[in-house]
């Protein structure tokens, strides 16, 4: 939110904040991914994104792009941006300008309000707003490979706020972890995906 938005590392057994860095309004911080020694992060309504440095959170510089920033995820060779729409854009990571799009579908319905992304395993992994799934996506042609459901992950109890909404996903390739989380969320979970029987 809007004189909310941090940047931090955060020690995961324990939550507890080791670095942080203070989004300044009017900025409303969303999407990042790491990439190399860079974060480049979107900002939701400003169309202006920030590239900070990975070990100090200096921010080297600003950029521009148009429409709303809403996540963002990379394969190593490009960069997966999403606009809540069901479109992802695809962009060149050296020029950060779009190169083409992908438009996401379930069969032949379009997905809209996709979200937070991160690359899993040679997938694009997106949550659709408003809802407590994860669609599997095919970065070659946009189709949703299989859904995931964490219905029922956060008592509604522990989300009194009707903006705390699932939109934290991050996956630790190294030890193959995948850990969700949400917007005003109070935990962060590590999952394992199971197929639905």
């Amino acid at each position: 939110m809007a004189g909310r938005s941090s940047v931090r590392k955060v020690e995961l057994t324990s939550g507890r904040v080791v670095q942080n860095y203070d989004v300044p309004q009017p900025f409303f911080g969303e999407g990042i991914t790491v990439l190399g020694q860079q974060i480049i992060e979107l900002t939701w309504q400003t169309q202006t994104g920030f590239i900070y440095d990975k070990s100090s959170f200096r921010v080297l510089r600003s950029f521009n792009y148009p429409g709303e920033g809403w996540g963002l995820t990379n394969d190593g060779k490009q960069i997966y941006m999403s606009d809540g729409t069901a479109q992802i854009r695809v962009w060149d990571p050296a020029t950060l300008k779009e190169v083409r799009r992908i438009t996401v579908k379930d069969g032949a319905r379009s997905i809209t309000q996709l979200n937070e992304l991160e690359w899993v395993k040679g997938e694009i992994f997106a949550n659709v707003w408003q809802t407590d799934r994860i669609a599997r996506i095919s970065p070659a042609d946009g189709r949703v490979l299989g859904w995931i459901d964490l219905t029922g992950i956060l008592p509604k109890s522990d989300r009194p706020d009707s903006d705390a909404v699932l939109n934290g996903i991050a996956y630790d390739a190294a030890g193959d972890r995948l850990f969700v989380t949400g917007k005003l969320w109070p935990k962060i979970f590590e999952i394992k995906l199971v197929p639905k029987k």
